[in-house]
């Protein structure tokens, strides 16, 4: 055997090849192009020693260039304590597949129930899920549950000031669903609840999914959203921060029928953009059309606290043909991952966190408004996110920026910049922000002066 770790004997291979009619493995290939097969020799380095290998990969992660995340859009750089990787690599927890069998797999069950639990009560819904993706599925998915519960209807509205990726993936669904989407332009950079209404007396419209903090950072107000849906027996879907909700109205409490949305700001680290967590919550009477897993707690013949799979009956398990959803894998490593974070830092832990992000970003906000270099875009309240009218080129402020060591100003398009600012961000890196903008202004001055002398 050339290869050690392959089960596979060469009258294995041998067999398997004549079943299927070859004469070489080559033969497998036979369809693919020569030009796209690759016949020179690996470039792979000789064996190393533990030290020469720890030395190699330092010296790869000294080329990584380091910075400050001030951008947003979606995934935030929050504070993740160093004692969630070790919880969740403990041999009870750590297995991605579905744990059907509950007599083995009750740490997997367990902190999924604690999961759905927590979500459940910070959302201020009813009912919790596990193993969604990430944020824009979960909308997707969310999207599609409001047309299975209330029948005979196939549109949806999807508010403009969601984030852009989310009502990208959230069309493409639909698109495969045969679900049409109407999206409302924003009105002065929230959600236009009198377009909303009179789409709505159609009486064709399924659900109604407006964002609780906007693409622009704007805290949104849902007054009359829900009484709105729920006149013509449309869902109110609500895509939030959770990290958020730990301060702002929850989507329970503007009155929602599901609430969706990413997970990654509850301690989640950025990662180079996942893996994430999506998480779907509703309201009890809708929990059957809910897709995922779903954890419940129960007494075993002991008379013992345990957890099981619940409602097995539905969707992908059984009733595949009818299955609103196509999730299949348990995705809940970053639900664990969720879990610890938010059992470590506790509601006064929470709330410490967005008083520090609102802090920092307001004081960011003032700083950059004085230098004369932006202007107020929409004059609307924020958390931790906001969005400024630069009069500097967009590229040349990024370009400045990145030259400072920060990663910041998100287009938004129409000159517009969005900024955010997490616990983690100092005031000293908050200045360094305020002094590459001015440096950009300066430089790009000194070029016109340049290029009007050279003109003469």
């Amino acid at each position: 055997m050339g290869f050690a770790y392959f089960p596979h004997t060469e009258e294995d291979v041998k067999a398997m090849l004549r079943k299927a009619g070859l004469d070489s493995l080559d033969s497998l290939y036979s369809d693919v192009p020569e030009d796209v097969l690759f016949r020179g020799d690996f470039d792979i380095p000789d064996s190393m020693s533990e030290m020469e290998v720890r030395r190699r990969f330092a010296e790869l992660s000294g080329k990584n260039v380091r910075l400050s995340i001030f951008c947003g859009g979606g995934a935030y750089d929050h504070y993740s304590p160093s004692v969630i990787p070790e919880i969740i690599s403990r041999s009870e927890f750590l297995t991605s597949y579905t744990p059907y069998q509950a007599e083995v797999s009750q740490g997997t069950l367990r902190y999924i129930f604690e999961f759905q639990s927590m979500m459940a009560r910070l959302t201020c819904m009813d009912c919790a899920n596990a193993s969604m993706y990430d944020g824009p599925t979960s909308a997707a998915e969310a999207v599609i549950m409001a047309v299975h519960c209330t029948k005979k209807k196939n549109r949806v509205l999807l508010s403009g000031t969601l984030l852009p990726h989310v009502l990208q993936v959230v069309k493409t669904y639909c698109g495969f669903h045969g679900i049409e989407v109407t999206e409302i332009p924003h009105k002065d950079g929230i959600s236009d609840l009198e377009a909303f209404q009179a789409e709505l007396q159609t009486g064709d419209v399924a659900g109604v999914l407006v964002p609780g903090i906007n693409r622009y950072g704007i805290i949104e107000d849902l007054t009359g959203y829900a009484d709105a849906a729920h006149s013509v027996k449309a869902m109110l879907i609500v895509y939030s921060d959770p990290s958020a909700l730990a301060v702002i109205k929850t989507p329970g409490e503007w009155g929602a029928d599901i609430a969706c949305g990413d997970a990654q700001p509850l301690g989640i680290p950025l990662n180079f953009g996942g893996p994430y967590l999506g998480f779907l919550c509703c309201r009890q009477e809708f929990v059957r059309k809910l897709p995922g897993r779903i954890v419940g707690e129960t007494v075993d013949a002991d008379g013992k606290r345990c957890y099981v799979l619940t409602l097995q009956a539905r969707e992908q398990h059984i009733r595949r043909e009818k299955a609103t959803s196509n999730i299949c894998s348990n995705q809940s490593l970053m639900a664990l991952y969720v879990t610890v974070y938010l059992s470590l830092m506790g509601p006064e832990g929470m709330k410490r966190v967005n008083d520090l992000s609102y802090g920092g970003a307001h004081y960011l906000h003032d700083e950059l408004l004085g230098t004369g270099l932006f202007s107020e875009a929409f004059s609307k309240p924020f958390l931790k996110e906001f969005t400024l009218k630069s009069k500097l080129p967009v590229e040349q402020l990024q370009k400045s920026l990145l030259e400072a060591g920060i990663f910041g100003a998100l287009p938004c398009g129409d000159g517009l910049v969005s900024f955010c600012v997490t616990e983690k961000r100092t005031k000293k890196e908050i200045d360094k922000v305020v002094n590459a903008a001015v440096r950009c202004h300066i430089d790009r001055c000194r070029d016109i002066v340049n290029e009007n002398l050279n003109s003469i």
